[in-house]
């Protein structure tokens, strides 16, 4: 049922911020309408941590050379935080244009396997809603 994940950055500069991910992170996108791109992302995985409260999340980006990605960051004139290990990762934060922060970690941790994409298949909840407005349908024309 599930065929992937929207994540949302917000910014004080969303078209510098977008431009950041199309022209120097690379990431192809479709424009939803009216300039709103939708960016693609590589792979993604999902952990849930214990924490105190609800609705906190966060959202990093994998690498799999963190050096080499803070020296193309650097070339660009791009700051990135110092270099942390973590333990699980090597972990560092790029301050985008619109002067928010995007973690980016070389992970150190398993991967989970990639979910194969799936042909255009609508959610199972689209396809029982559309059987029971057929079914409404049968039901008016049997009425009448």
């Amino acid at each position: 049922m599930i065929v992937g994940a929207h994540s949302i950055i917000y910014s004080r500069d969303a078209d510098r911020d977008r431009a950041f991910l199309r022209d120097v992170l690379g990431l192809s996108s479709v424009d939803a309408g009216d300039g709103w791109l939708i960016f693609a992302l590589p792979p993604a995985e999902v952990a849930v941590h214990p924490s105190e409260e609800n609705d906190v999340h966060e959202f990093y980006l994998l690498s799999d050379d963190i050096a080499r990605l803070r020296a193309a960051m650097r070339k660009r004139g791009l700051a990135c935080s110092p270099v942390q290990d973590r333990g699980w990762g090597l972990l560092t934060h790029v301050t985008l244009p619109g002067g928010g922060r995007l973690g980016i970690y070389e992970p150190r941790h398993a991967r989970p396997r990639a979910v194969a994409a799936r042909a255009r298949r609508r959610p199972v909840a689209s396809r029982a809603g559309k059987a029971h407005s057929k079914a409404r349908s049968a039901g008016k024309a049997k009425r009448r």
